[in-house]
């Protein structure tokens, strides 16, 4: 049976995309296959589930040596199980840059597209079987499209992407704006998470200058619910950083409506990284960074200390 999953801190893209994988693999490519996640995936990606009649994948749990894998959305070793080295890597299907330290056994399928969305991929890679794709399949596709592109205001979008959102909108009588903004909504709730679930539940580590972080984005429609929790968050940041083992947590509350991000800034070091990265005037706890809402395109290429 081969083993399919994404990242840690599992989106709707990572969510989504171990499913259709495990679906094309076992019902076109007649090769057993089980999606799974990482760890529990965010609010949206439950909603989308739910609303699509698909049950949530297990739990990995550890992974064997001679396990073979399918990896998704993801090429970083930092965002998969420790041991990933030790299994046997099949696959690996993703729309992130390359970013190294992944050991094969031998030549494997790699296939890494400039999209916004590993979705996007999988519907170039299944090509005429998409006829074959369930309705609920499609719209897992649909669904981790219109969440990676925030519904096409990402500057990480592609006329690909929506074409495959438009297309697969008709087909199943969906209503993109409506169905997108459920689906941002469910992703907006985050009242029974911890500060330190919140910091954590979207976010990869980076280095730059010499210094590590661990960079944090929260997508929502109600940035005013996450705000309010300012201090909390701020107040978190170093318990979460010493034992992430990183030198500052970076939060980007991204405004979804509005096209702009909140960064909280706790500290002199992340006061001068907004200054230098986005050119920010900062002069209280938070800096608003309007058209700032791609972590991939505008935050992390960005980041100077």
């Amino acid at each position: 049976m081969i083993k399919i999953f994404g990242h840690l801190a599992p989106d709707t893209d990572a969510t989504c995309s171990a499913l259709i994988w495990a679906w094309y693999l076992s019902e076109v490519q007649n090769k057993p296959a089980r999606a799974y996640v990482l760890e529990e995936p965010n609010t949206e990606a439950q909603f989308v589930l739910r609303h699509w009649g698909v049950d949530m994948p297990e739990t990995l749990g550890n992974l064997a040596a001679d396990d073979e894998v399918v990896i998704v959305d993801t090429n970083n070793p930092a965002e998969l199980p420790a041991n990933i080295n030790d299994a046997n890597i099949a696959e690996i299907i993703d729309h992130h840059l390359l970013a190294g330290g992944l050991t094969t056994r031998g030549p494997i399928k790699i296939t890494i597209r400039p999209v916004a969305c590993t979705a996007t991929v999988m519907h170039w890679l299944i090509g005429r079987d998409m006829e074959r794709m369930p309705r609920a399949i499609k719209g897992l596709v649909l669904s981790a499209i219109l969440s990676d592109t925030l519904e096409f205001r990402s500057p990480t979008t592609t006329p690909t992407d929506r074409a495959v959102v438009e297309k697969l909108a008709a087909d199943l009588g969906i209503d993109i704006s409506a169905y997108a903004a459920e689906m941002f909504a469910a992703k907006s709730d985050v009242s029974r998470f911890s500060e330190a679930e919140l910091l954590r539940m979207d976010s990869k580590k980076y280095e730059s200058g010499g210094k590590k972080f661990r960079v944090s984005v929260l997508e929502t429609t109600s940035p005013a619910a996450v705000l309010a929790r300012k201090d909390a968050l701020i107040a978190a940041m170093e318990q979460v950083a010493a034992e992430d083992g990183v030198d500052q947590v970076l939060l980007f509350v991204v405004d979804i409506l509005n096209e702009e991000a909140t960064l909280l800034v706790p500290n002199d070091l992340v006061k001068t990284l907004a200054e230098k990265s986005f050119g920010a005037n900062v002069t209280g706890d938070t800096v608003v960074l309007p058209g700032i809402v791609s972590r991939k395109k505008q935050i992390i290429p960005n980041l100077k200390v």
